[in-house]
């Protein structure tokens, strides 16, 4: 460590992540009620996905917001990155605006089980505020964006 102490550590390695705050024409946001068999049943979350193989994270997010909201953006702004858990995890989550949707055919993994909703920003932000969205990648996604929407830094 860096104050030359010696001690054991448990470290998980991960590839890091991509996560898609998708907002419509009618200001709503793209929302996944999955189930997360980790976190003991539903969880409100972001269209989100792990890197693959090298993946750049905006392809990841591209990737993961036509599997998951059967939508595509015309434009994307990147919002910044987070460590989910820097005590025990190498994982980086890249976050994404993205605006100007059109449809395309949704195509989940066979392994994911989710309900798309399409939920008022402002309603969306204060569900992550107040708790009723427990998900860490979700949570700071909407306050970014929310804040990139309104021109602050």
């Amino acid at each position: 460590l860096p104050n030359g102490a010696r001690t054991r550590l448990e470290i998980a390695h991960h590839p890091g992540g991509a996560a898609v705050v998708a907002v419509d024409a009618d200001n709503r946001v793209c929302l996944l009620r999955q189930f997360r068999h980790a976190a003991g049943g539903w969880v409100t979350e972001l269209p989100a996905g792990k890197l693959d193989d090298g993946e750049p994270p905006e392809q990841c997010a591209i990737r993961e917001l036509a599997e998951e909201a059967g939508v595509q953006a015309a434009r994307w702004q990147k919002l910044g990155d987070f460590l989910s858990s820097p005590g025990v995890l190498t994982e980086v989550i890249h976050l994404y605006l993205a605006r100007d949707l059109h449809p395309v055919e949704a195509r989940p993994e066979e392994h994911e089980v989710f309900e798309t909703r399409w939920v008022p920003l402002p309603e969306a932000v204060a569900m992550a505020a107040s708790g009723r969205i427990r998900d860490g990648k979700t949570v700071i996604g909407l306050l970014w964006a929310s804040a990139a929407l309104a021109g602050k830094p």
